[in-house]
C-alpha cells in the first residue's frame, strides 16, 4: 500500500527516495479472529508457535516503524530455525527473484543485500538495513533460504492497468483497499488514481503469495514458510491470503505498537501490541512539502 509516508519516498513523485511503507489506514475495518493481547514474554509467543507446528506458512504484519516488530520477527526466524522447522524467510523487502539460495551461513551482509536485490526493494538503498538486517542474517546463518516476495518495481506500472485486480476481493475488500488508499495518502492523491495504485497492492500481494507457495513446495515435511510484511499486506480478508490455494491455510499475526493511537482491528489468527512509540505523523510532513506544489500525478 503507497501511504502518506511514501509520498515522501516513492519515485512516482519527487523527491521521494526512500523505501516503501504500508498504510496505517489499512486499520480500516476487518473483524479480527480474537482480541489483541499483550505479548509479554518470548515463551508465550513460542507456545503459539508451537501449537501452529506444521502450518503451511506463518504470516507476520509489522508496522515498519517499531523497532520492536523488527526484534519479534527475528526472534521468530531464529527460534523456528533452531527447532529445524523453518523452511524459508519470504519478506517483502526485497523483490521477487531476489533469493539467497546460492550463499553460505557465513556470507557478509553485503553479499547478502546483492543476492537479494536489496537496493531495489525501495528506494535508493533499499528498506533501513539496520531494521531488517538482523532478521534476514539470522536465517541466512542458519541456513535457511531468504526469499524476495515483493512485486519488482519494473512490473508496478503494468499492475497499475491491469482491471483483473479490480474483481479479484468482495465488493467490501475492494472498498477497503481503495479507502485505504485514500486515507494513506493524506486526501492528496487524485480520486483517478485510487484504483491504480490499488492494484499495485494487490499485485504485490499476490507476488508474495506466489514466492511463499513455491518455497513451500521445496519444503520438508512439517517445515513452514515465515512471511514478513507490512500488515495491511497479511490480513486475511484482503491481503496475501486471498491469494494462496484454498488448502494452503497460513496463520496469520498482526502486531501493533501500545502507543498506536488507532487499535488494531484487522482479521487475522493473533492480534499481538507490543511495546513501541508513537508512529511519525506523515501527513503533517507530506502537506508541508506539498504545500505550494499542485497534487502528484504517477
Amino acid at each position: 500500500m503507497w501511504t502518506s509516508s511514501q509520498l515522501l519516498q516513492r519515485p512516482f513523485f519527487k523527491p521521494l527516495a526512500k523505501p516503501l511503507v504500508l498504510a496505517t489506514a489499512l486499520l480500516l475495518g476487518g473483524c479480527a479472529h480474537q482480541k489483541s493481547t499483550e505479548l509479554t514474554s518470548d515463551a508465550q509467543w513460542q507456545q503459539t508457535l508451537a501449537q501452529w507446528s506444521g502450518a503451511p506458512a506463518i504470516l507476520l504484519g509489522e508496522q515498519h516503524d517499531q523497532t520492536s516488530h523488527h526484534q519479534w520477527e527475528a526472534a521468530t526466524v531464529r527460534h523456528l530455525a533452531a527447532q529445524g522447522q523453518l523452511a524459508a524467510l519470504v519478506i517483502e523487502m526485497a523483490p521477487a527473484g531476489g533469493d539467497t539460495r546460492a550463499l553460505k551461513p557465513g556470507a557478509s551482509d553485503e553479499e547478502v543485500k546483492t543476492a537479494l536485490l536489496w537496493a531495489q526493494g525501495g528506494g535508493p538503498g533499499g528498506w533501513p538495513w539496520q531494521d531488517y538486517g538482523p532478521m534476514v542474517m539470522a536465517a541466512v546463518q542458519a541456513g535457511v533460504p531468504v526469499l524476495g516476495g515483493n512485486l519488482p518495481r519494473a512490473q508496478m506500472k503494468q499492475a497499475m492497468g491491469e482491471a483483473r485486480y479490480d474483481s479479484h476481493l468482495p465488493a467490501a475488500g475492494w472498498q477497503l483497499q481503495l479507502d485505504a488508499i485514500k486515507q494513506g495518502h493524506c486526501g492528496l492523491l487524485p480520486e483517478s488514481q485510487f484504483a491504480p495504485m490499488a492494484r499495485i497492492q494487490l499485485a504485490r500481494d499476490e507476488a508474495m503469495a506466489k514466492v511463499s507457495t513455491a518455497a513451500h513446495k521445496q519444503a520438508k515435511p512439517g517445515q513452514t514458510v515465515l512471511l514478513v510484511a507490512g500488515r495491511g499486506h497479511v490480513r486475511s480478508d484482503i491481503g496475501v491470503p486471498t491469494w494462496l490455494a484454498a488448502d494452503f491455510e497460513p496463520k496469520v499475526t498482526i502486531a501493533q505498537s501500545d502507543k498506536a493511537q488507532v487499535a488494531i482491528n484487522m482479521k487475522a489468527d493473533k492480534l499481538l501490541t507490543l511495546p513501541g512509540t508513537a508512529s511519525k505523523d506523515h501527513c503533517a510532513e507530506l502537506g508541508e512539502q506539498w504545500k505550494n506544489r499542485a497534487a502528484p500525478k504517477p
